[in-house]
């Protein structure tokens, strides 16, 4: 596994207002690799992600997102090249003591992606996107247009 977290996502409450707040109160640009469900900014070679905490939760395959002792409201994610480098970062992942909350799979947005939970219980995605290409140096590069 390379040493690169691709992007960093939020749980939100309200998507909207989260929204708001970054672009009209920083003044951020979304990617329109966005949609209504969610929202992305591109932060130098990395990016960070809006999504609502329920969902996130659900996504990541963990309990209850309204309690913040058992789901913090942000996972980490580390993009790869292919669906193959998704399962073998899940595997690699699994050996060196982290638990799969969920494995490899085909998701909705297009992609392949699962999630695994470190020693600590903090999850992160492991995600082939083909929508957010990666660079020769693993820089994740959003949707400009």
């Amino acid at each position: 596994m390379e040493p690169r977290i691709s992007l960093v996502t939020l749980g939100v409450g309200d998507l909207a207002r989260a929204r708001r707040f970054y672009e009209q109160g920083l003044g951020w640009t979304p990617s329109p690799g966005g949609s209504e469900q969610v929202a992305f900014y591109q932060l130098g070679g990395m990016a960070l992600g809006l999504y609502g905490r329920t969902a996130l939760a659900k996504d990541a395959h963990l309990p209850d997102a309204g309690d913040p002792a058992r789901f913090g409201g942000i996972t980490l994610a580390h993009n790869v090249r292919s669906k193959a480098e998704v399962d073998a970062v899940l595997a690699l992942a699994e050996r060196a003591g982290a638990r799969i909350l969920k494995p490899g799979q085909d998701v909705f947005w297009g992609g392949y992606s699962g999630y695994f939970a470190d020693p600590d219980g903090h999850p992160w995605e492991v995600a082939w996107n083909p929508f957010f290409p990666l660079d020769e140096a693993g820089n994740l590069s959003l949707p400009t247009e």
